[in-house]
């Protein structure tokens, strides 16, 4: 509005009343005001009552990677030593080469002197562990001597007896483990020689065995 310029009575009336104006306007402007935020704080209620609690979306452009289930500690090691098992002891090995040219067929890894074999057959080591294979299947077998083998040698056994039998009870009285055994023992890198049992230990139904010392 622009100024007025009061010259007479006539012209400060005028002026009262552009005033009076301006006060009207500013007050329905403040009134329009007050409405509107009224308003919107009543939409707002309205809203979360009929739509209850809201929660934001997940934002797509985000991936969500799933938690990957790990194998429990007790089944992931079960897993590899039976891994290890299956690839330490092999059916098709050839020992025949390997064993002394004697009448119990004895072992020792190259550099043992044949005292060892000696002293393993009259008993200088004490049998501080035996195991029986008897009735056992050949891939039962197998994995039994495998484990009875690393177990021993991680418990620092040095001298243990395998009982494979005679065969005695197999077709043909043919014993089935006997060559088995003398062939897993021959790979097994803890064992350091093996003799045939004296007769009171087994004899021809079973093997002294001398472990490599552990260092545990």
């Amino acid at each position: 509005m622009k100024p007025v310029k009061v010259t007479a009575l006539a012209d400060l009336k005028a002026v009262k009343k552009a005033i009076s104006e301006q006060a009207r306007q500013r007050a329905e402007l403040a009134a329009a005001q007050t409405r509107a935020v009224k308003q919107a704080s009543s939409d707002r209620d309205l809203f979360v009552r009929a739509a209850g609690a809201v929660k934001p979306l997940p934002d797509k452009r985000k991936v969500l990677h799933k938690k990957e289930l790990k194998m429990p500690a007790t089944m992931a090691y079960q897993r590899d030593e039976q891994a290890v098992l299956q690839e330490a002891i092999s059916d098709e090995f050839d020992v025949s080469t390997l064993l002394d040219a004697d009448d119990d067929l004895s072992f020792r890894r190259p550099g043992i002197g044949t005292d060892i074999t000696r002293k393993l057959r009259r008993g200088d080591w004490s049998i501080q562990r035996q195991l029986d294979l008897h009735g056992l299947r050949r891939d039962d077998a197998r994995q039994a001597l495998g484990q009875f083998i690393r177990l021993a040698h991680q418990q620092g056994v040095r001298c243990v007896r395998i009982v494979h039998g005679k065969g005695l009870g197999s077709p043909g009285k043919t014993p089935v483990l006997k060559s088995r055994v003398h062939s897993w023992l021959v790979q097994k890198r803890e064992v350091l020689a093996f003799v045939q049992a004296k007769p009171a230990d087994g004899g021809a139904g079973a093997l002294v065995v001398l472990l490599v010392g552990s260092k545990g």
